[in-house]
């Protein structure tokens, strides 16, 4: 997987200036990426998506709290979607596929590879990062931030970003493991101490361990945006339709 030419374009490409023909050509590649995402992910209904690290096994608690969050959220009529892969990711698919909920996948590429779970209905694999970021943000109308690494505290602050700068429109960020985030939270209370962020801003963020209060958080706005209602009702599961939630 190594030897995979996106990796070794990739690391070209961030040398420096190369021939104009070079870069042109890695321009037309990342829009092929993009029309394979929206051709893939166009008809999987809205979703909510769920980060987390790859790292944890499904004895871990992290994982249990995934599964069961993720199983109530899709009981909204949502579509799960998540990074494809195995640890958080596997345990928010799951959950979905629990309640009988639709689950999906982007996937990302890398050196040391990461398989598809057995739980997506449908996902697609992308070789670039921030070409997945964009997926996952574009078909979603909620976050919900699990314990991670590098990559889920990428996903999380650019995207808080984009809400805070009001590049799009702002709408639930969850995050769940009080304890693993507790410094984190500190951190971003200190930005706002320091003027960094606006004091407003930390109300961009809810941070819980309540699997009631972070459906309720994600299920108000949901009741405030009639668009999403009438999506989400067309891909909930047969045997919830009659139920009022």
């Amino acid at each position: 997987m190594s030897n995979n030419p996106f990796f070794k374009e990739e690391k070209s490409f961030f040398r420096g200036p190369r021939a104009r023909w070079r870069e042109f050509k890695y321009v037309i590649g990342i829009v092929i990426q993009f029309i394979k995402g929206f051709r893939k992910l166009h008809f999987v209904g809205p979703c909510i998506t769920v980060f987390g690290s790859a790292r944890f096994k499904e004895d871990h608690p992290y994982y249990q709290l995934t599964r069961e969050v993720s199983a109530r959220i899709s009981k909204l009529g949502f579509t799960i979607m998540t990074g494809g892969g195995p640890g958080i990711m596997e345990a928010a698919n799951r959950g979905a596929k629990d309640v009988g909920g639709r689950s999906v996948g982007c996937n990302i590429i890398l050196p040391l590879e990461q398989y598809a779970n057995p739980y997506l209905d449908e996902f697609v694999n992308i070789e670039y990062f921030f070409v997945r970021k964009e997926l996952l943000r574009k078909y979603s109308f909620a976050f919900v931030v699990m314990p991670g690494g590098f990559g889920t505290l990428d996903e999380f602050f650019e995207t808080v970003t984009l809400v805070q700068t009001r590049k799009i429109d702002s709408f639930p960020i969850v995050i769940m493991g009080v304890e693993f985030h507790r410094e984190l939270m500190d951190h971003i209370k200190k930005m706002a101490i320091e003027k960094t962020i606006h004091e407003e801003d930390l109300n961009l963020i809810l941070c819980t361990d309540d699997i009631e209060e972070a459906v309720n958080h994600i299920n108000q706005y949901v009741k405030s945006k009639k668009s999403i209602q009438q999506k989400s009702k067309r891909f909930r599961p047969f045997w919830f339709l009659g139920e009022k939630n």
